[in-house]
């Protein structure tokens, strides 16, 4: 008897295709976490696709392939479905959100089995790629038929190369207008926040080197371009962690404009080639799309410093006119000596400093540094930052290496006084002496030389936290939060813990240190004494066990003397609760 052949039905339908933005990185970063989330929103997306008469046809992997026999019914439900997820997404820390990229594309597709193929998959999944996480893209054939039926909010991306496709495919970015309207308030909060000052987004310079072991290199350049121009009153600057989340994506001014609230946006590369050195830099108006100026720097390495000020030299007279111009003069950086040391430190820089393997390279980066430039500030200030953490994390009450950070921090800023990281670490330095006075005066100068820095900032919550005035702490790293969205450090969330702590609000502080991505020992410490405070004998002990099993040599007594808190009492509730917990003397 003949086989069955199964047939190959063709159609027109309305493809839905849907992929997990990072996948990959949220796997590896947690795997079981990961699968959960992406069953649970995988569920919600199957309820939404079936509300708006759809099919799913594929869930291969972490996408999802589903067709609509409207186009209109399709585009709501990619909506629909992108506003649910990132309401289950809301109490979830950013890092380790699930988010899905989707697209839709109305086009002839073959059927076999159930299963979706042909060009029309292929482009739904182009567009896919193209969304931003949470966003959603659909094609020029599929906004023909939503544009007037549908009430959203379509921005033109241009024409996209598709594999395989003869034809480029027009793009356009879709969203509820509702979405849109919050999105739009907030860049206009942002914008009356900036007291009327240009906004400028610097995004990661690329790294068209050969090795791409060389991308710190041209993110150091970014990130100094960022310091360089927050110098300047007349501009805000978004910081790094908003722009650097836009690292291999199509940087679209309108949605920077949106997203970020910017009003210009400055593009770069970076290339090494031996001991050439080629950067090419732009200015672009986030509205209008048009190129202010673009220019391509052919010099040697030993010429970085100057194409770094030139670059931003000419960006200040654009926007801020050239009285700002003549002002860049003044408000330079003073540059290292030697290339070299100014690699080991934009290396060190680019180096995880919580993994301890990590943090002695950075170590043996900045020491190295000053065997070539002895007189490089950053250099110096860096080091003693690095020194102040080893004394804190080590288990005895030797100044030593306090002593050597003290004298690193102060040297740094004798060097430069127009550096913030130098006056920054010398107050982080000096908060660690229990010098409350010095670290604040340097910890407002650093602020007064970059007062956008949400880091800064967030800086200042970390300092009146522990200087006893809990409110005005959290309210300090809620203001980092608010001018910048994308700032989202792994400690942040500790801090505010320490900061409820201080108030004695113990349960507001256990559910905060619960909200970080990341609990380093001194914060199993704190909750374990939350917990005792609150009578949680059984969860304190708990907490306890995980101190001791990390580092079994701790002692209360070196922890609540290392401390930074400046009130008394705090430090014995602290002590008191560690005690009761089990916690060793």
């Amino acid at each position: 008897m003949a086989r069955k052949e199964h047939k190959i039905e063709r159609r027109l339908a309305a493809i839905f295709a849907a992929d997990v933005a990072n996948y990959s990185r949220l796997m590896e970063q947690d795997e079981v976490g990961t699968l959960h989330a992406l069953t649970a929103h995988r569920q919600i997306m199957s309820r939404l696709i079936a509300e708006h008469g759809g099919r799913i046809a594929n869930t291969a992997g972490d996408s999802v392939l589903a067709e609509f026999p409207s186009a209109v019914d399709a585009v709501q439900c990619a909506i629909a479905v992108q506003a649910a997820l990132a309401q289950a997404n809301l109490d979830i820390p950013d890092e380790q959100r699930v988010r899905f990229r989707l697209g839709v594309h109305v086009g002839d597709v073959m059927v076999q089995n159930g299963d979706l193929m042909g060009d029309g998959v292929n482009i739904a999944a182009r567009l896919e790629s193209l969304a931003e996480p949470g966003g959603v893209c659909i094609s020029g054939t599929a906004h023909a038929f939503v544009r007037k039926v549908l009430p959203l909010a379509y921005n033109d991306l241009g024409s996209h190369v598709v594999k395989n496709m003869e034809e480029p495919v027009q793009v356009y970015h879709v969203a509820d207008p509702t979405i849109m309207e919050h999105k739009q308030r907030r860049g206009k909060e942002a914008s009356r926040s900036d007291g009327g000052r240009l906004t400028i987004a610097v995004m990661p310079f690329a790294n068209l080197s050969d090795d791409p072991a060389q991308q710190y290199f041209s993110d150091g350049i970014t990130e100094d371009i960022i310091t360089d121009l927050s110098r300047f009153h007349e501009l805000t600057v978004r910081a790094k962690s908003s722009t650097f989340g836009w690292r291999d994506r199509n940087v679209d001014g309108w949605q920077l404009k949106q997203e970020l609230g910017v009003d210009y946006i400055v593009e770069g590369s970076v290339r090494r080639l031996g001991d050439r050195l080629r950067i090419t830099a732009q200015l672009t108006d986030a509205i209008s799309g048009n190129h202010l100026w673009s220019e391509r720097f052919d010099r040697t390495q030993q010429h970085i410093f100057a194409i770094q000020d030139e670059i931003v030299r000419v960006i200040v007279a654009s926007l801020v006119g050239r009285l700002g111009a003549a002002g860049a003069e003044r408000a330079k950086r003073k540059p290292p000596a030697s290339l070299a040391a100014y690699e080991c430190v934009l290396h060190g820089r680019s180096l995880p400093v919580v993994e301890p393997e990590a943090e002695a390279e950075a170590r043996r980066l900045y020491e190295r540094a000053l065997e070539l430039d002895p007189n490089y500030a950053q250099a110096h200030a860096r080091l003693a930052y690095l020194l102040t953490l080893e004394w804190w994390w080590e288990m005895s009450l030797s100044q030593s290496l306090l002593d050597r950070a003290l004298g690193l921090a102060k040297k740094a800023v004798a060097l430069d006084q127009h550096d913030r990281v130098c006056h920054d670490i010398l107050g982080w330095v000096y908060l660690h002496w229990k010098a409350f006075d010095l670290a604040e005066q340097h910890k407002l100068r650093a602020l007064e030389l970059n007062p956008c820095d949400p880091e800064q900032i967030a800086g200042m919550g970390v300092l009146y936290t522990f200087l006893g005035r809990a409110d005005e702490g959290i309210a300090w790293l809620e203001q980092a939060k608010r001018i910048d969205p994308y700032f989202d450090p792994a400690w942040w969330w500790n801090m505010v813990g320490v900061a409820h702590f201080v108030a004695s609000r113990y349960d507001e502080a256990l559910a905060a240190f619960r909200r970080s991505s990341s609990t380093p020992v001194w914060a199993h410490a704190y909750q374990a004494a939350c917990c005792a405070l609150l009578g949680q004998m059984d969860r304190a002990r708990d907490h306890a066990a995980e101190v001791l099993n990390r580092t079994p040599d701790f002692s209360l007594t070196c922890l609540a003397t290392k401390e930074l808190l400046k009130r008394p009492e705090d430090t014995q509730r602290l002590v008191e609760g560690m005690q009761a917990a089990g916690l060793p003397e």
